[in-house]
């Protein structure tokens, strides 16, 4: 009799809950209601069976509890139970499935007019594309990827020439045009993920799968990933900016394309060294743990930290010099700063590399006013 009490005040609980809980869906930004309503039509089908199956079970305790002079009667079948248990289970998984899988079809079927952006994904940022003119994406391939092409695009493809890149966690994106979104991984599975556009899609590395949607709501949302990724995984963010139509075109113009990427080389000098630096760093994932902006992360902020005295979990204090930032990258669990994870991987970066990091991260000693200028 206990338990069945307890079964009741459980499903009375759960219903409490769900119609008093604060935790419902984000706003739709988004043309997917469709998709809240097939959450919907899941949660009501399991809602229900829920309910039934625990409120019946507390039935049977009751019910069929023990009392003295009954014996319990074995009934090894009832064809007519198993009928109905079959038929409205069936019923149940069609319930669930139709909607998700009409759903499904149409996210990946873009209208003809639909803009088109790729996703790149790799541990741990986000980098964006964008067809130009001709509304073609140029040819993408693995052999072409280096530090200083992270999106791989072959240098003879004349379609990619007018490809506009992001190289930066922000996508700007115009109210109410719908936007096809085609998703690549350079390293490992990721999944990009806009909670109040409703779109969630894994990218696969080697594949590259697609959805769609259309923006309705002015503002930032943000980027997440939703597949495990590794240790930085949760530092896997970026943003979507969706603005007016204007707006969006005056970001894109500003934003450089692949010739003009091509045309300005990296330069000669210190000031190439920073250059890759930059590149090496967004390339090997470490702005994903390391911040350019004093904003903190899951390591220690790259700015102002080139000749600071940085305190050390064991309590001793180190000046962040070359040498010092060269140790760490090679062996980062050897002096950890206070405050801060043993996270970081070791480095197989070379020491080219290693210096073009080391020069990036002290040009970032600068007050921003002063790099601001320097750019």
């Amino acid at each position: 009799m206990a338990l069945a009490i307890v079964l009741i005040l459980l499903v009375v609980a759960t219903i409490l809950f769900h119609f008093l809980s604060p935790w419902w869906f984000t706003p739709l930004a988004s043309n997917w209601s469709l998709l809240d309503d097939t959450m919907d039509i899941t949660l009501v089908i399991t809602g229900a069976v829920f309910v039934a199956v625990n409120l019946f079970i507390a039935w049977m305790l009751i019910r069929y509890r023990h009392r003295a002079g009954h014996r319990a009667q074995f009934d090894p079948e009832n064809r007519k139970l198993e009928g109905w248990l079959t038929a409205g289970t069936s019923l149940g998984i069609v319930a669930m499935l139709a909607p998700g899988l009409y759903v499904y079809s149409d996210m990946i079927s873009p209208p003809a007019d639909a803009m088109v952006v790729e996703v790149l994904g790799q541990q741990w940022q986000w980098r964006f594309r964008f067809a130009g003119e001709d509304r073609k994406l140029g040819l993408s391939d693995t052999r072409f990827i280096s530090g200083e092409r992270p999106f791989g695009l072959n240098p003879d493809d004349p379609a990619g020439l007018d490809d506009v890149l992001v190289d930066a966690g922000e996508l700007h994106l115009p109210r109410g045009k719908p936007v096809l979104v085609l998703l690549r991984s350079r390293d490992v599975l990721h999944n990009f993920y806009v909670p109040q556009f409703r779109t969630k899609m894994d990218l696969v590395p080697g594949l590259v799968s697609r959805i769609w949607f259309t923006p309705t709501e002015s503002g930032r949302f943000e980027i997440l990933c939703a597949e495990l990724c590794g240790v930085g995984h949760s530092n896997m963010r970026g943003m979507v900016v969706v603005e007016d139509e204007t707006e969006f075109r005056t970001w894109l113009a500003a934003q450089p394309t692949f010739a003009r990427a091509l045309a300005a080389g990296a330069g000669d000098g210190a000031d190439a060294l920073v250059v890759k630096g930059r590149t090496v760093a967004q390339t090997r994932g470490c702005v994903a743990c390391h911040s350019q902006d004093g904003s903190r992360s899951m390591g220690p902020t790259w700015q102002g930290l080139y000749g600071k005295h940085e305190t050390l979990a064991d309590g001793s204090t180190v000046l962040v010099d070359a040498d010092y930032l060269a140790r760490s990258i090679r062996e980062p669990n050897a002096a950890i700063v206070q405050g801060f994870p043993a996270v970081m991987p070791p480095s197989n970066l070379s020491d080219e590399e290693v210096a073009a990091v080391i020069a990036f991260i002290e040009s970032l000693a600068a007050p921003p006013a002063v790099q601001g200028q320097a750019k």
